[in-house]
Formats: structure tokens, C-alpha cells, sequence
């Protein structure tokens, strides 16, 4: 309204939607589950060493959260750190291990798996398996 010269506060709006039988509905913030638990026993053979010579020789991997529609959807995706493009991706609702394992194998049946390959990724701290559920166990073949 301000911008089609009617001054208009706040308040005033808030007044008129009420009459209006209006309700403002805005999405609610974003928590990822926290597992509390750092894996000190797995080591961090990558060490920042991003530049690779080769292809398909360290695949990197993370999961953000994007809003759609009604609820928040969770997109883990694994990167060729060579060529720094996405080999593939996966989408859930939840935010736990299976999405992550379910990304490696769509990158896995895009491009098998290299020999020598590493995957890394910061170990998901928002990720665990649900309680009463067991993370799928991840073979190279």
C-alpha cells in the first residue's frame, strides 16, 4: 500500500486484516536434530585438500533444507570434487543417515564406484538414524 502512495502502518494493517478475517502465516524456522555426538574415531583423511587432479577420485557430500509447499524437504547431494559438479543427488523428509546412503547410490549407479574412491562430508551432525531404525549398510562394489 505505501508503495501506491497510502500511508499505512503495521498496526493499521493488522486492524484491517482482523475485519478482514485475515490471518498471516509465515513458515516456521528451521531446527536440524542435533545427535550431540562428534565421531572422533573417524579420521579426516581429506584434510582440506580440495584440489584433485583427477576425476572421480573424492566425492564430497552435504545436505541443506529448502521449503516446499508445507514443510521443509531435505536435498543431500554428492560433488566430484575434481570437476566441483554434482554426480547426484537424493530428496527426503526427514533429515537422517538414509538420505545421505540414498545419494550415494544414485551416484553410484550414475558413475559405479572408481576405484580408490573417497567420499567425504562433515560427518552430518544434524544427521543420526531414527531411533528405531538401522542406517543401511553402504558397500562399494
Amino acid at each position: 500500500m505505501l508503495d501506491h502512495g497510502y500511508p499505512i502502518g503495521r498496526f493499521k494493517v493488522r486492524g484491517l486484516m482482523a475485519e478482514a478475517n485475515l490471518v498471516s502465516r509465515q513458515p516456521g524456522g528451521h531446527r536440524y536434530m542435533r545427535t550431540g555426538q562428534a565421531r572422533l574415531d573417524i579420521p579426516n583423511k581429506l584434510n582440506r585438500q580440495f584440489d584433485v587432479a583427477e576425476p572421480n577420485q573424492i566425492w564430497c557430500g552435504n545436505v541443506s533444507y529448502v521449503w516446499a509447499g508445507e514443510s521443509w524437504h531435505y536435498l543431500a547431494a554428492v560433488m566430484d570434487l575434481h570437476t566441483r559438479r554434482v554426480v547426484d543427488s537424493a530428496v527426503a523428509a526427514k533429515p537422517n543417515a538414509e538420505l545421505v546412503f540414498a545419494a550415494l547410490e544414485h551416484a553410484r549407479g550414475e558413475r559405479s564406484y572408481p576405484s580408490g574412491l573417497m567420499f567425504h562430508s562433515d560427518q552430518g551432525s544434524q544427521l543420526s538414524p531414527e531411533p528405531h531404525t538401522k542406517a543401511p549398510e553402504f558397500k562399494p562394489q
